[in-house]
């Protein structure tokens, strides 16, 4: 009775389906032409949602959310975006977000094309949700982390769980961008800080679609918080590292220029904490890449206008933290950026102040040294006012450019050398005469100047800061040396006992003050790369003297231990070790090394002569030495070999090697320093030490006095209007579009783009000629199925015809013919088995187990997505059913559980009586009373067929033995030994098993082995599985298990090597199956082999601890 209802409610719903046959799909696996599944599926939800109009438009939201979870633009724009339906921008808000978080560039793309407008996308709530689910294995994550970690307030108020602020992101991002960028995004106040109205969960493509609307539907009133939503979002892409949505953003962004340089700061300051190798050189490829839109950008605005595209590299950024396009370069170090054409000639016009380019340097060291020659049209002036004066402002203007202050200073540090030169050789008196009084005036000065650019901030970044920035230049700390180094020695010149000691130490200092020089030769075209070569050679000396150090040292202890006997003397000690070792490297062979100039009148033998080194061994009675003299030439020579030859030999291929490369970038190199040098006289006073002082006094008059704030350092800076600034970055952005047209021309002329563009067009017209020869072929089927309509039809006439004729006594009965029956159409689609499709071997979670059938019952599972499997991975409607199986043995089970009364007297994670409850993956979670899969969703929960609640232990012996031949020899394949395993087979089984499962409470030995092995061998197999080795131990993907039942296994191997072992002929002997369709046998192990999935992987693994063929 039961079937036959089963019966009828089957031929019900198919009797439903073909009433509506407009809304069947019907797919072909594997068949020419066919489309995917995803496509069929998609295009048949989309029919069913078109079929009703009452609730079709309900339906398209979730259309599109399939689609966005699929990754499916292409249906969504042939079947979603159409004009039966008219979205609106804010409708297309959440699943905008989805695509963002889930990194969908082509669906941001379509948002965009559709109307979205990023400025009403981002509010507080929305980008706050953003940086909520950043991926977590991307390191501006982590940093954020840290930073909530270090919280005040969290640490006051200690809350369960950190909340992310903007504040918190604006800390992270004043980190990589730097301190010359002011916070992007301030810590609000108590009062006015936004209230989040949604706690935010974890986005997941199933369920997103709720939470991002109601996040939109709460935060609609709320205005966007912050000035350009275009750049928040671009930043947040950027921190993640993803390529194509940084792109499609930064095409939307108005400052782009500033944009991208800032993109270039933070991937690399990103990159060099990025530990994953891969990932950080992909960080500074994409830098690379900005650094090239920002240079084409720029080029573009330098072409169609010189004077404003270098306003944009000094306009003060509020965007961007109120800084400029110049400063970001230089922050990023974007050496390409900044040695660009236009952005050089910015900074000469910076170096020739008011004065025109053009003027020859002669001339200003002319006028320098005659400033009467101002008057006169010697020297030229940009500006046509100071070109007519002759007054004091022509020569205002004159001294105040960078390049004569540079000049000056470089012709008064000379002087300054001159006359210290002239103090230590000519007139280093007892008494300080008149011109080493002037020189400790002059070194004030300079003392002065370094306290005024130490404590020198125009940019507000703090004392902290300024001193951090001042100590970082290397020259600067050559500065603060050479004054330290003269003070001291001062202070011993001033002391007359240590009068000699003062001298010396002011000869070194001199020296110091000499190499302060290579920083002024920097500017030069000329010099300047030559030095930046140099300093990248020393690096390269600094490493090789470690590598001769090791030679030095090693040859000259071992020489100074061979020849010299107990030597006291620490001098001479370091002069035999270290002075005459590396002398030697230079062609200076000492004389008594091989016995043949040995000579007692050049050494001391007590060594008590301080002016001689001590005297080498020698024989006191024929005055020769006693050294070994062919050991000392070998390692002389030894020496010579490897310090002299081939160690400098290397350092010169360091130095080439250095060179080559430098050589290459030296020009961006200096143009890139060049500007730290323009930036320093830029700012400095224009009187040159000594009568700087002069310019330091004024300065402290209208600074400390006067209160009179500073206006230096404006043309490098720029604040403009609102108007300007408006009117200047929207001819940024027509120049962008036009860089973005161009750069989509060059790649439609590039070779391979060409080549691409041909593929797609033949992959079309493929496509268009098989669906022409799929209609013709439906065409034809029609015709031919018409045509066996027919013939059947003349054949059944002619059947009539027949019959009739003979039972009107026409012809005879054996002349009758035969029509042949019409035989059943041919070319049958396959059958498909899913459940004999073989599962990704890939996949990371349990598959077997979430087979929608449960086994032996007509209990449909939950459907449960990969990445739905994780218990910690949040799924709002997940709702499955509950299934215990019906058992005889009652009482050795647990009970059904749909209930919680009866299992609260179970003990989970522990011994449970004579029931093991413990789990090999350490404890499991337990929730309402029952215990959780450890391994995730399984779409079913109850205890399904299973014995008990939790783990349910199980034992899988795994007997092996060697497969031979007829002659005995062990059989190969690919070269490795062949196994036979020991299997077995139930009743009405298509799979063969391993001779294992479950156990009874206190057995050893599983009741599948018991079935085929006789009674009196069972405890020499329980020995055996003693001896046996674990291959495996737990968890077991089986199609039984459920959310709060599962199966683990021990995998025991039993291995008989030898044919002839006695243990392994008395278990042939013992098998026997005690069920007469229970079969059992030796099988070959073959990754063929008709075994259940999870026993193949045990297998694999025992193959792979004998080295045998699998």
């Amino acid at each position: 009775m039961s079937l036959q209802l089963v019966r009828l409610e089957a031929v019900g719903l198919i009797q439903d389906i073909v009433r509506r046959r407009q809304l069947l799909t019907i797919f072909r696996e594997g068949k020419d032409g066919q489309q995917d599944v995803d496509v069929a599926i998609l295009q048949a939800l989309l029919k069913a949602s078109r079929s009703h109009d009452h609730f079709g438009h309900e339906n398209w939201d979730h259309q599109l959310k399939l689609a966005v979870a699929w990754n499916r633009v292409d249906i969504a724009r042939s079947e979603i975006f159409t004009d039966e339906r008219q979205w609106k921008p804010s409708e297309l808000h959440p699943m905008m977000t989805a695509a963002l978080i889930s990194n969908k560039p082509e669906f941001v793309k379509l948002f965009l094309e559709h109307g979205v407008r990023l400025k009403e996308l981002v509010t507080w709530d929305s980008l706050l949700y953003l940086y909520k689910n950043l991926d977590p294995s991307c390191l501006f994550h982590c940093k954020l982390q840290k930073v909530l970690a270090e919280e005040p307030e969290r640490l006051a108020c200690a809350p369960a769980a950190p909340r992310v602020q903007m504040h918190h992101v604006a800390q992270v991002l004043r980190e990589l961008l730097g301190d010359s960028t002011q916070l992007l995004y301030p810590r609000p106040q108590t009062s006015d800080r936004p209230r989040l109205t949604l706690p935010v969960p974890h986005i997941k493509l199933n369920v997103q679609g709720v939470s991002l609307r109601s996040l939109y539907k709460h935060s609609s009133g709320h205005v966007a918080f912050t000035m350009d939503p275009v750049r928040d979002l671009l930043i947040w892409a950027i921190v993640q590292n993803r390529r194509e949505l940084a792109e499609i953003i930064w095409d939307q962004s108005q400052d782009c220029i500033a944009a991208a340089l800032a993109c270039t700061k933070i991937l690399k300051e990103l990159s060099k904490e990025e530990q994953d190798t891969d990932s950080s050189e992909e960080m500074l490829a994409l830098a690379d890449e900005y650094e090239h839109r920002a240079i084409g950008v720029f080029t573009e605005c330098y072409r169609k206008d010189e004077e404003r595209a270098q306003k944009l590299l000094i306009r003060v950024s509020e965007a961007w933290g109120k800084t400029t396009c110049l400063q970001l370069a230089l922050e990023a170090k974007d050496m390409k950026f900044v040695s660009h054409g236009g952005i050089q000639a910015f900074l000469t016009k910076v170096w020739w102040g008011h004065l025109c380019v053009d003027n020859g340097l002669w001339r200003v060291i002319l006028c320098m040294l005659a400033f009467p020659l101002l008057y006169t049209d010697l020297t030229s002036f940009r500006e046509r006012r100071l070109q007519a004066v002759r007054g004091l402002p022509r020569i205002r203007a004159f001294f105040t450019a960078p390049v004569v202050i540079f000049h000056l200073n470089i012709l008064w540090y000379f002087v300054f050398l001159c006359l210290f030169a002239y103090v230590l050789m000519v007139d280093f008196q007892t008494t300080p005469s008149c011109c080493e009084y002037l020189l400790y005036f002059w070194l004030f000065s300079l003392v002065c100047e370094e306290l005024r650019q130490l404590f020198y901030d125009p940019a507000g970044c703090g004392l902290r800061k300024t001193v951090f920035m001042y100590f970082s230049d290397f020259w600067n700390k050559l500065d603060i040396a050479a004054i330290l180094l003269f003070i001291a020695g001062l202070t011993c010149r001033l002391i007359p006992a240590l009068l000699y000691s003062g001298r010396v130490i002011l000869s070194l200092d001199f020296i110091m003050f000499c190499l302060r020089l290579m920083h002024i030769f920097t500017i030069s075209k000329t010099l300047g790369p030559k030095i930046i070569i140099m300093k990248r050679m020393m690096k390269d000396v600094f490493f090789f003297l470690f590598l001769l150090a090791v030679w030095v040292v090693s040859f000259g202890v071992a020489k100074q231990a061979i020849l010299i006997h107990n030597e006291s003397r620490v001098d001479w000690i370091f002069r035999g070790v270290v002075y005459q070792s590396y002398l030697t490297i230079f062609g200076e062979i000492p004389a008594y090394i091989d016995g043949v100039n040995f000579s007692l009148d050049h050494c001391s033998p007590n060594g008590t002569d301080p002016y001689k080194p001590k005297c080498p061994e020698s024989d006191a009675t024929r005055q020769a030495p006693a050294f070994p003299q062919w050991l000392t030439v070998i390692l002389l020579c030894l020496y010579l070999l490897f310090a002299n030859i081939l160690l400098l030999n290397l350092l010169i291929a360091m130095f080439n090697y250095t060179f080559q490369q430098v050589q290459e970038h030296t020009d961006q190199i200096w143009k890139f320093q060049r500007h730290d040098l323009i930036e320093e006289y830029h700012s400095r006073p224009p009187a040159p030490p000594p009568f700087i002082l002069l310019s330091h006094l004024h300065l402290f008059i209208r600074r400390v006095v006067l209160k009179i704030p500073a206006k230096r350092h404006k043309q490098l800076k720029n604040k403009l209007e609102k108007n300007e600034e408006a009117a200047l970055l929207a001819w940024e952005i027509y120049l962008k579009e036009n860089y973005l047209q161009n750069q989509q021309c060059q790649r439609t002329q590039r070779p391979e783009q060409k080549i691409q563009d041909i593929s797609n067009k033949v992959d079309t017209m493929v496509d268009l000629l098989e669906m022409e020869r799929v209609k013709r072929s439906g065409s034809m089927e029609q015709r031919l199925a018409s045509l066996e309509e027919q013939v059947a039809q003349m054949a059944g006439a002619l059947h009539w015809m027949v019959k009739t004729l003979r039972d009107g006594g026409f012809g005879l009965e054996e002349g009758v013919p035969t029509l042949a029956p019409q035989k059943a159409s041919e070319g049958q689609d396959p059958e498909l088995d899913g459940r004999q499709k073989a599962e990704d071997p890939g996949d990371a979670h349990h598959v077997n187990a979430r087979h929608l059938l449960y086994p032996s019952s007509r209990v449909m599972r939950f459907p449960v997505p990969n990445e739905k499997v994780p218990w910690e991975t949040e799924f709002l409607i997940y709702d499955p059913p509950f299934y215990t199986a019906e058992r005889k043995d009652k009482d050795t089970v647990d009970p059904v559980g749909s209930t919680l009364e009866p299992l609260s007297g179970i003990s989970y994670n522990a011994l449970d009586g004579p029931v093991d409850r413990r789990s090999s993956h350490g404890p499991y979670a337990v929730r309402d009373g029952l215990p959780r899969n450890p391994m995730g969703r399984t779409g079913l929960w109850g205890r399904g067929d299973l014995t008990y609640f939790g783990p349910n232990h199980t034992l899988q012996p795994v007997v092996t033995r060697w497969r031979r031949n007829q002659d005995g020899a062990i059989c190969r394949k690919s070269i490795k030994k062949m196994l036979e395993v020991l299997v077995v087979k139930r009743p009405l089984s298509e799979h063969w098993a391993l001779p294992g499962g479950s156990r009874e409470p206190g057995e050893t030995l599983p009741r599948k082995l018991k079935q085929v092995l006789r009674r009196e061998f069972w405890p020499s197999f329980e020995s055996l599985l003693t001896q046996g080795v674990e291959v495996y131990k737990g968890y077991v993907d089986d199609p039984r298990n459920t959310d709060n039942a599962w199966i683990e296994t021990v995998a025991v191997s039993i291995h008989f090597p030898d044919q002839s072992d006695v243990e392994l002929k008395r278990l042939n002997s013992h098998l026997q199956p005690c069920d007469p369709g229970m079969s059992v046998r030796w099988q070959v192990v073959d990754k063929c082999i008709p075994l259940y999935a999870n026993h193949k992987t045990i297998l694999q693994k025992v193959a792979t601890l004998f080295g045998a063929y699998y």
